[in-house]
């Protein structure tokens, strides 16, 4: 499996990020969340699921795509002795939580990137059923203008996991994008994500 490896200078953790059911491990928002965590000292490992590498379109299964995740967990681990986190964007994030409990892999946390609670106009919690079974630490970061969580689902999922935390990205959507007059004096999305998952990785890392 191809993975794409990103190690700053004094990282603190490795994160293994996986990418949404949209586009592989070198769409320009994955490649900005790389390098955002690169200047905040957060290494990176991607990687493209089955079905990118085979050009199809249609997301692979979850066993598929869980063993993929439990794949670049190992190929994460054999790279470097740093405390080792999972996440990645939408659904790559839920398929990395699922792969935690499918496959026994013991992360230090799960960072959830736009996690795609429920499909666009249909709210549900359904697809969040198999957290509270995970027991490690998890930090969700969502738009506020994101139509896959609703804020007071995902607010309530978040409510009920004792080692979840949630945090807003303003006026942005499920894939970052937002007015650029309503993230005023707020920063580069980016960045604010980077600042915010480095701090959840400096609170877990020893866990």
């Amino acid at each position: 499996m191809e993975t794409l490896w990103q190690c700053p200078p004094g990282a603190v953790a490795t994160v293994v990020l996986a990418h949404g059911a949209g586009a592989g491990m070198r769409h320009r928002s994955m490649e900005q969340i790389a390098a955002a965590f690169a200047r905040a000292g957060l290494a990176t490992l991607r990687f493209d699921f089955p079905f990118i590498s085979a050009g199809r379109k249609r997301p692979d299964t979850r066993p598929v795509a869980t063993a993929a995740v439990a794949s670049a967990a190992r190929q994460a681990a054999e790279s470097s002795a740093l405390p080792l986190f999972l996440g990645g964007h939408s659904f790559g994030g839920r398929m990395a939580s699922h792969a935690v409990l499918d496959h026994a892999i013991d992360p230090h946390g799960l960072l959830f990137l736009s996690f795609p609670l429920h499909p666009a106009g249909k709210p549900g919690i359904e697809r969040a059923a198999h957290l509270a079974a995970i027991g490690r630490p998890m930090l969700f970061l969502s738009g506020t203008r994101d139509a896959l969580a609703e804020r007071a689902l995902l607010e309530g999922v978040v409510g009920g996991l004792p080692l979840a935390e949630l945090h807003w990205l303003e006026a942005v959507d499920h894939g970052y994008r937002g007015p650029a007059r309503a993230r005023a004096g707020r920063g580069d999305v980016f960045d604010e994500i980077a600042r915010v998952a480095r701090a959840f990785v400096d609170r877990h890392a020893a866990t």
